[in-house]
């Protein structure tokens, strides 16, 4: 129960954060990546500011001895760049080029009443499914041929 009401107030944060940066309105996001057009660089203090504080806070919470609502810190172990990080990071990349949202502004973008949030949100849980039934139906594959 603790840890879904701390989960549920960090939402609230970065959702709040979100909204009052305008990283959850798609246009300000397009103009930030127009940069032969009209571009936004206020985009770029948000996301400074936000790669500052991590950093920080980072570096502070991996000092302490374990975090406070897990047994263990959960941290990626394959640090390779392989072909699926690449696409993965292209195609999202391309999303959030093409429709001005990515999951972080979108979600929030539904609780201001944001139409197309909802059909970008729709199509992000579609391409969710199918990536993971793809990869599941190789994992199936793969282990066919090597029994």
């Amino acid at each position: 129960m603790k840890r879904t009401i701390v989960a549920g107030l960090i939402g609230l944060v970065f959702g709040a954060g979100i909204a009052l940066s305008g990283m959850a309105n798609p246009a300000k996001v397009l103009n930030f990546f127009d940069v032969a057009g009209q571009w936004d660089p206020s985009l770029l203090v948000v996301m400074v500011s936000a790669l500052a504080v991590a950093f920080v806070g980072y570096r502070l919470v991996l000092r302490r001895p374990g975090p406070l609502l897990e047994p263990s810190f959960h941290l990626p172990t394959n640090r390779r760049i392989d072909l699926p990080l690449v696409g993965g990071s292209a195609v999202f990349g391309l999303g959030w080029g093409i429709s001005g949202f990515c999951p972080g502004g979108a979600i929030p973008a539904l609780g201001l009443g944001e139409a197309t949030a909802w059909a970008f949100v729709g199509s992000m849980l579609t391409g969710l499914f199918i990536a993971r039934s793809i990869r599941q139906a190789n994992a199936a594959s793969a282990a066919t041929k090597t029994a």
